[in-house]
């Protein structure tokens, strides 16, 4: 077990697995170790133990799992004693609620529900994010101190190549690769579609303004189907989660006010801002998809074709992405999608693929994109077959390489100069 990885599992777990759901008995606690100031007692062991065999699938009778657990605490015991001393780290309550958010909203996810989460803690969430909040503004001046002393790491050309030269016959293959680019389109919908939807959105919206439950509309129309039995909640997100119309819509709102209907490529959305705090909202959606026809997927398809045949004779691939691709990261990136394992590929886009050569462009493929099906042409501009890994070709992966492992030692250096200069002691 990787003592580094063991450590940034601990430095994750703000919120700890309780006893309860490990269906473990009550014992009576001590103290296991005293680091500083500051005391591990038996209990919190115990936690960290069950979360760490909960998500990483370990046997918690492991041998020397427990001692190894107990070191890991040690060492962001040591961490934050030296973080407290650094002037330079200042965590904002801004960052300490975004950070909870995003936990609980992990934990949720794994569960499977909130009511399950709360079940599980044996308190609602609100008193989860009281509970845990010291925790968490513990975890990101951790985070902080090892960002400001190791997150500009570099390595020199002789240190890659003293790397590779002691390395070289242990480090694995590189597997295959192909070096991607796609053009992206949805298929236009009928006005008369739009026309329909855009009137039964309209309906409901009026019925909500008019005194209606929002919460109960969600649950009977909207096609959200993760959102919809939760009233369309969407929890708290900060910028960058949601579709770029979404986003422009419900950061414009003032709290509990209702937006106009909103177009994104998923459909149409009522929204509702429930509560700001910095740069994360808290909001709910009903949401409305707009049917397209098989007509308007053939025009798409028929579209792309088009386009396909103005590379065969010679036209530029990444210029026609830019001028038509609707994938709005890829697209301004000439429809570079990035170069990719096939080890990586799910088995719609392998099909695609296995068989092109370089130069070639596919013809176009169903593809997902959020809830809504849309369409794609591939362009296959390189084809790197799997090799062993050498300087010549992998001159990027190999000083990667050679930065996380100066990176680690550098880590590994400084705990043990921390276990020398602060007091600690087990009591195992």
């Amino acid at each position: 077990m990787n003592k580094q990885t063991l450590i940034a599992v601990i430095c994750l777990a703000a919120l700890r697995v309780p006893d309860r759901a490990a269906g473990q008995s009550t014992v009576v606690d001590r103290i296991v170790a005293v680091v500083g100031r500051e005391c591990i007692l038996l209990s919190d062991v115990t936690a960290q133990i069950d979360f760490y065999t909960l998500n990483n699938h370990v046997d918690p009778s492991t041998p020397g799992l427990r001692d190894q657990v107990l070191q890991a605490m040690i060492d962001k015991k040591l961490m934050l004693s030296k973080a407290a001393e650094d002037t330079t780290i200042n965590v904002r309550e801004e960052d300490v609620t975004n950070q909870l958010d995003a936990l609980v909203a992990q934990r949720i996810q794994q569960v499977g529900s909130e009511k399950r989460l709360e079940e599980l803690y044996g308190m609602p969430i609100s008193k989860m994010k009281r509970e845990f909040r010291d925790e968490t503004r513990k975890e990101l001046m951790v985070q902080m101190l090892q960002q400001n002393k190791f997150g500009d790491v570099q390595v020199s050309r002789r240190e890659v190549e003293e790397f590779y030269a002691t390395y070289k016959d242990s480090l694995p293959k590189v597997p295959e690769e192909l070096e991607l680019y796609h053009i992206f389109r949805l298929p236009k919908v009928s006005e008369s579609s739009r026309a329909a939807t855009m009137a039964k959105a309209q309906k409901i919206i009026d019925s909500i303004k008019a005194g209606g439950d929002f919460a109960d509309f969600a649950r009977r129309y909207s096609e959200d189907k993760g959102t919809a039995q939760f009233g369309g909640d969407l929890g708290f997100a900060r910028r960058g989660q949601f579709l770029r119309e979404f986003e422009e819509a419900v950061f414009s709102l003032k709290e509990n006010q209702i937006a106009n209907i909103v177009e994104t490529p998923l459909g149409l959305h009522i929204m509702q801002l429930l509560e700001r705090r910095g740069e994360s909202v808290h909001a709910r959606h009903i949401l409305f998809k707009v049917e397209r026809t098989d007509a308007d997927a053939e025009s798409t398809k028929a579209f792309l074709r088009s386009l396909k045949d103005s590379v065969l004779r010679g036209g530029d691939f990444s210029d026609l992405a830019k001028r038509y691709s609707e994938d709005k990261e890829s697209g301004p990136q000439g429809g570079l999608l990035g170069s990719f394992s096939t080890s990586q590929f799910d088995q719609s886009l392998l099909d695609v693929v296995k068989d092109m050569k370089e130069g070639d462009v596919s013809n176009p493929a169903e593809v997902n994109y959020g809830t809504s099906k849309g369409y794609h042409i591939i362009y296959l501009k390189k084809r790197i077959p799997e090799h062993t890994i050498n300087i010549t070709d992998d001159w990027k992966r190999l000083e990667a390489l050679s930065v996380n492992a100066k990176r680690n030692q550098l880590y590994l250096d400084w705990l043990k100069q921390l276990r020398s200069e602060i007091y600690w002691e087990t009591r195992l």
